[in-house]
């Protein structure tokens, strides 16, 4: 009677809390007909709130509506991936009706399907396909979901079913690049969580999702890709029940602030009070953490709770979180301040604030589920792991903004496995251009070994830059013969190939030897003899001569050869005769020069006899 008792309550709360608020946002993408053509269009559907929605990127297949289970509520007897057309993903159309929106995603999952379309039985706007309730279901399947599925409109199924019977194959596209904003380079993104730890399986999800994710959370807060807040979500006490037991076992601040008893008995246990309590010094620790420049602290702080101060240990206390706290070095008296006093007949700023931050704003609708992942202002849909939620936020990004952590193996999406994704491949140097992203796969020259390849990335890529050789050769010819090696990759090349000299070819496929004895490039000489090897020759002259292949000649071994000997010493002879007259006409020249000079300077200190005479001579004429 505790336990039904406790449901009536709550129920009445939050109905009274609803009937205030309530604004439940419909989280869609877009769904692209491409053939038949009578369909071709683009149609809205809703996503559902488990699997793997990709996020930023797009799925494409071929639609099968089975013949018979077709609201999939029993498993299926075969399997569907032998009806794979060309390699297509197969989308499976199911009814909706008779049983949970998961286990349908379920039994198509583990027949082959890479997707769910499930058709609604009426029409009416699209809906949320929503998880089961805990006490509802046995729900240890959900959390093993990794395929997207997608409400559609009943006109929209009934058309498709009309196609697939008349033999037309429907072809579709679930596009979600734009099922979240991406306007800049930061990601603005909040958990809605809860510190309780004995609510089922959903509770361990949350615990096991904040411990796996920390890593990438912090990396991501760190470095200011991202500005992550945790929130609450708690309820209010109608004001006519504040004095009720149930309340006062729930709430704090005299009925302001609410949440369930953890075990659903209020006999045993926790109460509903400890939970708020708990979940307000979670959200205080962040606002100190993050005061103090050090936000990312609030998932050690989370995780390391978790671990040490169970509700199943009768460790779920202050003194135990207060341990925490301090072994993290945050300022356990600011912390307090926030909490305030829980009996107090007042408002607390902190928790206040949440159950308005509660209430949906733009796009966001009201946050009414927990837990809750909000990625710039939009509501997450899907499994609540790593993975997927990586993958989500990494789509908020402006595309070519994304951090490293968004390039990494935990969230490629594998299409690189068949057939290399379509892009150029190098078989026999096992490189490829194919690049798994968390937004599909790209084809794009690779760089290896620090070498960079370039071209188109479908058809063509080739190694360019310094130490392009080492790679697979550059991609050129490369041969060996009689112990010698060429090659057609030149390292200071930036990028083609070319065939060495001695061959001629196109130095990627081939390159054949030049016969140059045959091509009469080499040894012309009369008495010279060729003989033709692998990418080179050998000139030979015949007799006592030997051969100067710098001059393409021969000469004689004991002095003599073709060329005249004494010409060339004539020559010598005219070049030795040309120096000396050379030499003594510079020689008589200088003496001559230095005389003049000489002359000119005696002349300025003893007259010349010569001059003497004339001077005398003239004054007797005068007379």
């Amino acid at each position: 009677m505790m336990k039904l008792g406790f449901f009536r309550t709550w129920v009445l709360l939050m109905f009274l809390y609803g009937s205030c608020l309530g604004r439940f946002v419909v989280e869609k993408n877009s769904l692209r007909v491409t053939s038949p053509d009578n369909l071709k269009d683009v149609y809205e559907c809703a996503i559902g709130n488990f699997g793997v929605p990709q996020y930023g990127g797009t799925l494409t297949g071929f639609v099968r509506y089975p013949q018979s289970n077709q609201k999939a509520c029993q498993s299926f007897d075969s399997s569907f991936k032998s009806e794979h057309a060309g390699g297509l993903p197969l989308f499976v159309l199911l009814d909706r009706g008779d049983c949970y929106f998961t286990l349908k995603a379920w039994n198509a999952q583990n027949a082959g399907a890479a997707a769910i379309l499930v058709a609604d039985d009426r029409p009416e706007p699209l809906i949320t396909m929503d998880m089961p309730e805990e006490e509802n279901a046995h729900a240890d399947y959900v959390q093993n979901i990794s395929i997207p599925s997608a409400l559609i409109s009943k006109s929209l199924g009934d058309s498709i079913k009309k196609a697939l019977n008349k033999g037309d194959m429907v072809n579709i596209k679930l596009d979600w690049t734009e099922a979240l904003p991406h306007p800049d380079e930061r990601v603005e993104y909040e958990f809605w969580t809860n510190s309780n730890d004995e609510c089922g399986t959903k509770c361990d999800s949350q615990i096991n999702f904040v411990k796996e994710f920390k890593g990438a959370a912090q990396i991501l807060e760190k470095k200011g890709y991202t500005q992550f807040t945790p929130h609450y979500i708690t309820w209010y006490c109608p004001e006519a029940f504040t004095l009720s037991k149930q309340c006062k076992s729930q709430c704090i601040n005299h009925g302001r602030y609410c949440a369930p008893d953890p075990e659903q008995d209020f006999s045993k246990g926790y109460d509903g009070k400890d939970v708020v309590v708990q979940n307000l010094r979670q959200a205080c620790f962040y606002k100190v953490a993050n005061e103090s420049g050090k936000p990312w602290l609030w998932w050690d702080y989370v995780t390391d709770f978790s671990i040490r101060c169970p509700m199943k240990d009768k460790k779920y206390t202050k003194e135990c979180a207060d341990e925490v706290i301090k072994s993290l070095g945050v300022d356990l008296k600011k912390i307090d301040e926030c909490v305030g006093d829980p009996e107090a007949d007042v408002d607390n700023s902190v928790l206040k604030a949440e159950q308005d931050a509660q209430i949906g704003k733009g796009s966001r609708g009201d946050v009414t589920i927990l837990p809750t992942l909000v990625i710039n202002s939009r509501q997450y849909r899907g499994k609540l792991a790593k993975q997927a939620v990586l993958k989500a936020i990494c789509s908020g990004f402006e595309e070519t903004t994304e951090p490293a952590v968004c390039l990494s193996d935990d969230i490629e999406t594998n299409e690189c496995l068949d057939n290399h994704g379509g892009c150029w491949t190098d078989t026999a140097a096992n490189i490829t251009a194919c690049r798994d992203t968390f937004r599909g796969r790209v084809c794009e020259c690779p760089i290896v070994q620090g070498v960079k390849f370039v071209g188109d990335g479908y058809k063509h890529c080739e190694a360019s830059g310094a130490l392009r050789c080492e790679v697979n050769n550059g991609g050129c010819w490369k041969g060996t013969q009689q112990g010698r090696t060429y090659s057609a990759c030149i390292d200071d090349h930036t990028k083609g190939c070319k065939c060495p000299p001695g061959f001629k070819g196109d130095g990627v496929n081939k390159c054949e030897d030049v016969d140059e004895c045959k091509d009469k490039t080499a040894c012309q000489c009369p008495q010279c003899k060729c003989k033709n090897t692998w990418g080179s020759y050998e000139c030979s002259c015949g007799g006592n001569l030997l051969y100067m292949r710098e001059h393409d000649t021969c000469i004689s071994k004991d002095g003599k050869s073709e060329v005249s000997w004494g010409f060339v010493w004539v020559i010598i002879l005219g070049l030795a005769v040309t120096g000396v007259a050379g030499y003594a006409f510079y020689k008589f020249r200088v003496r001559t020069y230095m005389d003049s000079e000489i002359r000119a300077i005696m002349a300025q200190y003893m007259p010349l006899d010569n001059q003497a005479e004339i001077e005398v001579h003239g004054t007797r004429g005068n007379v």
